[in-house]
């Protein structure tokens, strides 16, 4: 079992789970500061930031897996080969889990699934998307191939590469300079328009921009300071994006 699951950290959740709401995805648990949400494929959680804390807007990559022990040696058995990727069963905050590090020194949890499917009522279109962004693109997707994920080609490969999770959800490598981070988005394998109108209905901000391999919607980040609906127009920290996008699908070449 291998499932995206990112989770985001955000003072603003309301905000937040008014736009997944209206992007299709199901709340499928509720326990205070913490909330998850699925989509067709993958899922996210959110999780209860202070305002203005260094962790506040962003997203943690992360996957969930069926059995901690052997997805741990699952992946130092590929890695043998690679010599890439270093796979550690850890005891984290939440509970046993395993730290996946990459050969850039970005690592991401994957952690013991607690539930299956994801739910009915969630938009089948849509996907969660993970990003690794990292200088080294290349060992980066040799650790998301070690870790069980599937290559996706797609059509502008130079430098990038999809991978799509056997339970759902997709992992992007994207190349960036700086250190390693993570980023979040959506996919949609459906009538783009249709969502764009969803989205305005639920009277968020959408724009659309008209790329080579196909359209994205940008939809106002509930993070970024003054963002329709928001408590507040304080200023957003600088690694706060101003919008969330939401690609069309992509087909293979």
């Amino acid at each position: 079992m291998l499932r995206v699951r990112p989770v985001h950290f955000t003072s603003r959740p309301d905000s937040w789970e008014q736009l997944l709401t209206a992007l299709g995805m199901a709340k499928t648990v509720d326990n205070g500061p913490w909330r998850e949400f699925d989509a067709g494929s993958g899922r996210l959680a959110l999780d209860l930031a202070d305002a203005g804390a260094p962790d506040d807007g962003t997203t943690a990559l992360g996957v969930e897996v069926g059995d901690l022990a052997e997805f741990a040696r699952r992946t130092t058995l590929a890695a043998e080969k690679s010599g890439n990727t270093v796979a550690e069963l850890m005891a984290a905050d939440h509970g046993e889990s395993c730290r996946i590090t990459g050969r850039d020194g970005f690592s991401f949890l994957a952690d013991k699934g607690a539930r299956e499917p994801n739910a009915a009522d969630a938009d089948p279109a849509l996907a969660v998307v993970g990003v690794w962004f990292t200088e080294d693109p290349g060992a980066a997707a040799v650790t998301l191939q070690d870790i069980g994920a599937r290559f996706r080609p797609v059509p502008d490969a130079d430098e990038t590469a999809d991978f799509t999770a056997k339970n759902g959800g997709v992992l992007m490598v994207r190349p960036a300079s700086g250190r390693a981070r993570s980023g979040l988005g959506f996919e949609y394998d459906g009538d783009l328009g249709a969502l764009r109108d969803r989205l305005t209905a639920a009277g968020l901000d959408v724009s659309e921009t008209e790329e080579a391999f196909g359209r994205t919607l940008h939809v106002a980040n509930p993070d970024a300071a003054g963002t329709a609906g928001t408590a507040d127009t304080a200023a957003a920290a600088p690694h706060v994006p101003p919008t969330v996008w939401i690609s069309q699908r992509l087909a293979a070449p």
